[in-house]
């Protein structure tokens, strides 16, 4: 069953393009047809490319690795932060920070830092320090938290980024290429998809397009969450079973040999009975 339907889809403005005069001809195989100047998308395939999405998507949260969340356009920030929170991803809504992917090493040291400041308030260090650099080091927390708080748990490379606006988050996309890290984007019809590997063809300017296209592939990613959280209780209670048939076995096993012993006792009692009365005699 798909995900979403077509009407959905037509009433969130997905389907609305570019001008034409803009439009990127790689593109064309997304495009339905152009009126009144406007490339309108065709969303019979951009409901086939959210499922596609969406499953990759789901599967990767459900072997527990992380999708990095890319979307600094003002239209797309508050609802790319508040889903992503959702399902407990990291995400970048701020600004995108040269080498997150590529010098990724030196990003975590920016973020030890935070955790070291966060520190410094919690064991006091920090009413220690004079005037001016306490007030410079909650400067400095400030501006970490703000460009590097939503990636605090990010501790190695993502295992995807999802994208919105390629145009805009480019550099994003081309550090993804250069590790080889799959790019799932919202593309719409000013863009070139070649750089990414599940285009997904979208209205990616109106907020009612970018609410609904994230939220369903946020609900997939939130059912591949459930399905690892119950595979891992199903693990749990299996190694549990293991654990106690182990037990069992050893118990079967010493009230064998216990009684192998018991059974023995009678025929050792009666020889040396027979050995000590042949000493006497």
């Amino acid at each position: 069953m798909s995900r979403t339907n077509f009407q959905e889809l037509l009433d969130a403005g997905v389907h609305f393009g570019h001008m034409k005069r803009k439009w990127n001809p790689k593109m064309a195989p997304y495009i339905f047809m152009e009126k009144n100047g406007i490339h309108i998308i065709d969303l019979h395939k951009t409901a086939l490319k959210i499922d596609e999405a969406a499953n990759v998507m789901k599967q990767l949260a459900r072997s527990g690795r992380k999708i990095l969340f890319v979307a600094t356009k003002k239209q797309a920030k508050d609802i790319v932060a508040e889903q992503a929170k959702a399902v407990n991803m990291p995400y970048v809504t701020e600004r995108w920070p040269g080498g997150m992917l590529t010098n990724f090493p030196t990003i975590r040291k920016a973020v030890k830092k935070m955790n070291t400041i966060d520190k410094m308030l919690t064991d006091g260090t920090f009413e220690t320090l004079a005037k001016r650099e306490r007030l410079q080091v909650t400067r400095q927390r400030a501006k970490l938290e703000k460009n590097l708080g939503s990636i605090a748990d990010l501790n190695r490379l993502p295992a995807a980024l999802f994208v919105i606006d390629v145009q805009k988050e480019m550099n994003a996309v081309k550090e993804a290429n250069r590790l080889n890290i799959p790019v799932i984007a919202m593309v719409d019809t000013c863009c070139d998809p070649t750089p990414v590997d599940f285009v997904i063809p979208a209205n990616d300017d109106a907020a009612k397009s970018i609410s609904l296209v994230v939220a369903t592939l946020c609900k997939a990613m939130e059912e591949g969450l459930q399905e690892s959280k119950v595979d891992k209780e199903k693990n749990a209670a299996a190694a549990k079973d293991n654990n106690a048939e182990g037990e069992g076995k050893k118990l079967r096993a010493r009230k064998s040999a216990t009684k192998k012993t018991e059974d023995k006792k009678p025929e050792d009692t009666v020889g040396e009975t027979k050995e000590e009365t042949k000493t006497e005699e």
